[in-house]
């Protein structure tokens, strides 16, 4: 299947491909007690500057004298899903292939040397377009406080206004919905380069790197293999090594991109049949019933990561009002 050079959606809203699992879990964060008001907290206090500064610090901004090829596939995806001010793009020294955007109030893009190096252009352009997705679906709030937490977890970012903060609690709610954002934006990267082939062959490279000779065929019958393991131990074991991990298994995600190609929905997008932004449908009853799973697992988590719920929001609440939470950071070791 081609990649189209015109592709274009104007006034796209995200919601209308997003993946259920995401939206559910991204409305079960919102339920958790104060947590809306930390992450804005954790914003306005400096944090969000400090997490730039550590992940930029050390890489390059591309553009038009910058490897300016890789800043005009940047420029392109955001005028396809109709994004009016196009997010910084940077590339740092790391052997991986990796991406990711952070900045809630200020998206910025940030790829690895292994993968401006070792991906074909038309791959680097499926990861450009999925980075461009988690823009347009607004996930950019939570993945900015998840990358800050996990700084000050590993003891990169010190200081006191964190303390009390109970960080495990929301490290492991973050993490959850992670997993689940990392889908939707798979579907955002299918949209925008017009070839889920491409974004299946991308994740197989991501899979297994850059070797010569990988055949997509049986990739993605792996996938499906994999999908319908039937050994309980099997799928227990590949849950909980999974769990720990901010994206899902490359294979699992290639059976949730075909899948969404074969329902088709990606043919409706495509052919202009995507929702609108300010036209987006009130919950459905389906969605209510994946919201209220994703609202126990993680009370669930909360529970065992806090030491209780109730503790959990009493924590949150003292270092909203304490003077700590309400002072910038400026003191603060970084």
């Amino acid at each position: 299947m081609a990649i189209e050079t015109s592709l274009s959606y104007p006034d796209i809203s995200a919601q209308g491909f997003a993946h259920p699992a995401d939206r559910a879990a991204a409305a079960a964060l919102h339920t958790i007690p104060m947590l809306d008001r930390v992450i804005k907290m954790l914003s306005e206090v400096g944090y969000e500057r400090k997490l730039r500064q550590l992940m930029l610090g050390n890489a390059v901004r591309l553009g038009e004298d910058q490897l300016p090829e890789v800043w005009a596939m940047q420029r392109r995806y955001a005028h396809v899903f109709d994004i009016a001010k196009c997010p910084h793009l940077y590339v740092t020294q790391y052997p991986v292939g990796n991406a990711l955007t952070i900045g809630a109030n200020e998206p910025v893009t940030l790829i690895s040397s292994g993968l401006a190096r070792s991906f074909e252009s038309d791959e680097l352009q499926a990861v450009l377009a999925h980075e461009m997705g988690h823009v347009l679906a607004d996930h950019v709030t939570f993945m900015t406080t998840f990358e800050l937490v996990q700084l000050v977890m590993n003891g990169v970012l010190r200081g006191a206004p964190f303390a009390g903060l109970p960080l495990k609690a929301l490290y492991y709610a973050l993490l959850e919905w992670t997993r689940a954002a990392e889908l939707t934006a798979d579907r955002a990267s299918a949209l925008g380069t017009g070839d889920p082939l491409l974004t299946c062959r991308t994740l197989m490279r991501m899979a297994g790197g850059p070797v010569p000779g990988l055949d997509l065929d049986a990739f993605i019958r792996q996938a499906t293999e994999y999908e319908g393991e039937g050994d309980p131990f099997a799928r227990y074991s590949r849950f909980w090594s999974e769990i720990g991990t901010t994206h899902p298994f490359p294979v699992r995600r290639v059976r949730e991109l075909v899948a969404w190609v074969g329902s088709g929905e990606f043919d409706r997008q495509r052919s202009g049949g995507y929702l609108r932004r300010g036209q987006e449908p009130p919950p459905s009853a389906e969605f209510d019933a994946a919201l209220k799973h994703y609202r126990q697992r993680f009370a669930k988590i909360v529970e065992r990561a806090g030491g209780g719920v109730q503790q959990v929001v009493s924590r949150f609440a003292t270092w909203l009002d304490s003077d700590d939470g309400d002072a910038d950071d400026e003191g603060s070791e970084p």
